[in-house]
């Protein structure tokens, strides 16, 4: 009674429930927009996603098996080499033809041992046999020797001989009917090779199991099966296990009939479908065409099952949800309708295509465009790549390229070098009128001196390249005739020019060094250091110059070298000191005395990089680490960069000396102040001892100068004040809390009796006796 009463209150509820507008339609419109993903789903997985899929794997077949099919054809092709090598071996000579075998055993085990050998050389050879026509005979190596008797097997073995071919992979059916060879894996080659009358072959049997086993790495998956065919399309192996070979005539049927000029298609076989994918391999008077099936049923039933599902229990949703729809709303169901039919409209689709195909037009335009622009950003970008060719030039990337190499690439670069020889300017900024050095304005600097360079190099050859190096330096390589007259006067003419250009343009002081020519592209990276060492002799005066190699060395034979060592020893002294102003001053001296010795480059940076270097032998022995202090930068790498005088004195200044005499000066003050605490410490523990600065200085490591310049400054007053100042207080303490004598607290606060009143009065006015009572009356 209580059930049916219960399922009467649910029927109830129900029907009142349905016969609400909004819960009948919020119900179908649930129950609707369920159903249909996954009809879309399932659509789309089944039609889209198997299709993919599908053409995925055979793109992925194809790519596979084209790597190992170049594995093997390289194996027939080894064996191919190996056997010709072997033919022209001058052992097989036409002495073979008199040579008696039984009584000659040491050529017959000769002609064994050779043939073992190459049957071991390959993993695919069964055998290697040698037919020899003998004047006894045919003989037959296997590799034993025996002679032919039966004359069906003499004529199948003269046909290697009669062959029009040395090699052939083809040796007609007479062959295999009276030999024992298996048909079409045979390769022989007449003996010998050198002449056009030959009196035997090399046969060659391939392995029928590893040829399978090779020709089973073509197939991606397994259950798969390759075939290869001759060009008559005939069978010459297949990797199919079963006698009746089914598949694999029905396969070779269907790639003979295939009429794609794709090299892959797809085949259905015993509910089963497969990827096939083919290629060639070309062999010596053949060629032969591999065939790969792989079954790719076993991946994409899943998704055709999945697929399936889905689409059954989709439909079979929207079929109720079709069947309760039909009392609900127009309103509702119309905007459904038409979203489903959306997609089945013919219109729509074609549509759809038009619009694909306009896109791919559009992007066939654009690639046109695209492509003729090409030829002039290729014309823009030329000098860039001639400057990277030269960098690479320079740097020795190219040193294993022969001449002919090099030639090629600069005339791929449209250099004309026929005739012409090389030659380079170097261009190098060396100082102002100011001798003021902005450093951030070097890279505009360096770029306005290539351009100029540049246009200046066009009035005067016609192939030229500036390399901008970015450290106020530019190389200006050229290209110019052998047949050019008075060249060194055009090379000097032009680096006047230059001079005159910057000297005006960027009120910059030039040195301008000339190299030797050389028709050798090789040489190239020679001009190069030529041009760097005789950058080195120019004078470090702040003037213009123009050097040629020749000229500069003859110029500095014979110079002796000086070192200022006193004045570097003073500039050290004022380190120490931490003095910069006074270091100043000193390294102009030093930079006076140097170039009063030799103004040439290669001695004045010699002695500004033993001064760094003994600058930085001060800062180690201070217990400073110069890469900590200079933050890993390379300083002589900067210094080297500097060439003038006036820019080695500031960059001296601001760069090394003051931040290492700041960096003292910080670390100084703290670790002083640890030394101040610990003798405060020391004072309020033993004040009543005989203290003086001298031992405190001791009991913390420093100088009493270093100690007491440092108590003045944490503390105000100097060090014995300090110390007068705690024993009086300590003794004003003892007398008023204390019935002690005087003579007594004298000792107590460390001072003899006599002297204790006087310096109690000095400093408080009144003896010690008098402040007591005063104190105790008050």
């Amino acid at each position: 009674m209580k059930i049916s009463d219960t399922v009467e209150k649910v029927r109830n509820w129900l029907y009142y429930r349905w016969q609400s507008n909004y819960f009948r339609k919020s119900f179908l419109l649930i129950l609707f927009i369920t159903a249909i993903p996954g009809i879309i789903s399932g659509i789309a997985i089944y039609t889209f996603g198997l299709s993919s899929t599908e053409k995925e794997l055979r793109k992925v077949h194809v790519e596979e098996i084209e790597e190992r099919a170049d594995n093997i054809d390289a194996q027939f092709n080894h064996l191919e080499e190996s056997l010709t090598h072997w033919a022209f071996d001058p052992s097989f000579n036409h002495q073979l033809i008199t040579t008696d075998f039984i009584y000659e055993f040491q050529k017959t085990r000769e002609i064994i041992q050779k043939l073992m050998i190459l049957e071991g050389s390959q993993p695919l050879i069964k055998g290697v046999d040698l037919y020899i026509e003998s004047e006894n005979g045919p003989a037959l190596f296997t590799p034993y020797i025996h002679y032919i008797d039966n004359e069906d097997e003499q004529h199948a073995y003269h046909m290697l001989v009669d062959h029009s071919n040395n090699m052939s992979w083809e040796q007609g059916e007479h062959f295999f009917l009276h030999t024992d060879y298996t048909k079409n894996l045979v390769l022989t080659h007449q003996i010998p090779g050198v002449i056009n009358n030959p009196f035997g072959a090399i046969i060659v049997e391939l392995d029928r199991s590893s040829l399978v086993s090779a020709l089973e790495t073509l197939t991606p998956y397994s259950n798969g099966v390759t075939l290869l065919v001759n060009e008559a399309n005939e069978l010459i192996l297949t990797t199919e296990r079963t006698a009746e070979n089914s598949f694999s005539h029905q396969l070779l049927s269907k790639f003979t009939n295939q009429e794609n000029a794709e090299r892959a298609f797809q085949m259905d076989w015993d509910n089963k479908t497969y990827s096939v994918s083919y290629g060639t391999l070309n062999r010596v008077g053949s060629t032969w065409t591999y065939i790969s099936a792989a079954p790719i049923s076993a991946i994409t039933s899943p998704i055709i099952t999945i697929s399936k599902v889905i689409l059954i229990a989709s439909l079979t949703v929207f079929g109720l949800a079709f069947l309760l729809t039909m009392f609900a709303s127009n309103r509702l169901y119309t905007p459904v309708r038409k979203l489903t039919s959306s997609f089945t409209e013919n219109n729509e689709s074609s549509k759809m295509k038009k619009d694909e195909f306009k896109q791919i037009r559009d992007r066939i335009d654009s690639l046109t465009t695209e492509s003729k622009q090409l030829e002039k950003r290729m014309t823009y970008q030329l000098p860039q790549i001639r400057q990277n060719f030269l960098i690479q030039l320079t740097k020795g990337f190219l040193y294993d390229f022969d001449e002919g190499a090099l030639k090629k690439r600069m005339e791929s670069y449209r250099w004309k070098i026929d005739n012409h020889s090389f030659v380079l300017l170097d261009v190098q900024i060396t100082g102002s009128d100011d001798n003021e050095r902005a450093y951030q304005d070097d890279s505009l600097k360096a770029f306005a001196m290539a351009n100029i360079a540049d246009d200046l190099a066009k009035k005067y050859v016609d192939q030229h390249t500036v390399l901008n190096q970015y450290d106020l330096t530019a190389t200006i390589f050229l290209i110019v005739p052998n047949k050019l007259d008075d060249l060194s006067h055009l090379l000097r003419q032009l680096a006047e020019d230059i001079t005159v250009a910057i000297n005006q343009v960027l009120a910059s002081y030039v040195t301008v060094t000339i190299s030797s020519t050389t028709p050798r592209i090789k040489d190239i990276y020679a001009l190069f250091e030529e041009i760097a060492r005789a950058r080195r002799y120019r004078d470090f005066h702040n003037q213009n110059q123009i050097l040629m190699l020749h000229e500069a060395e003859s110029e500095v034979n014979g110079i002796r070298t000086f070192y200022p060592f006193e004045t570097e020893k003073e500039i050290v002294q004022s380190l120490r000191r931490g003095k910069i102003s006074e270091s100043e001053q000193l390294l102009r001296d030093f930079f006076d005395q140097l170039l009063a010795s030799s103004t040439k480059e290669v001695s004045v940076q010699s002695g500004m990089m033993q001064l760094y270097s003994t600058i930085q032998h001060e800062v180690l022995l201070s217990g400073v680490d110069p890469v900590v202090l200079y933050k890993g930068r390379n300083m002589y790498a900067e210094l080297s960069q500097l060439r003038e005088p006036e820019w080695v004195i500031k960059w001296l200044i601001s760069q090394v000396i003051e931040p290492y005499i700041m960096y003292l000066e910080d670390h100084m003050n703290m670790e002083m102040k640890v030394f101040v605490d610990q003798v405060v410490q020391y004072i309020d523990q033993y004040y009543m001892e005989d203290i003086s600065l001298e031992s405190c200085a001791e009991y913390v490591d420093v100088t009493p100068y270093t100690l007491s310049k440092a108590f003045k400054k944490f503390h105000g007053v100097n060090f014995i004040d300090y110390l007068t100042t705690i024993r009086i207080d300590k003794a004003k303490e003892l007398l008023l809390q204390t019935n002690k004598k005087i003579n007594e607290i004298s000792e107590e606060v460390g001072y003899r009796h006599s002297y204790f009143n006087r310096i109690f009065k000095k400093h408080v006015g009144v003896p010690p006796s008098q402040y007591r009572k005063t104190k105790h009356s008050s």
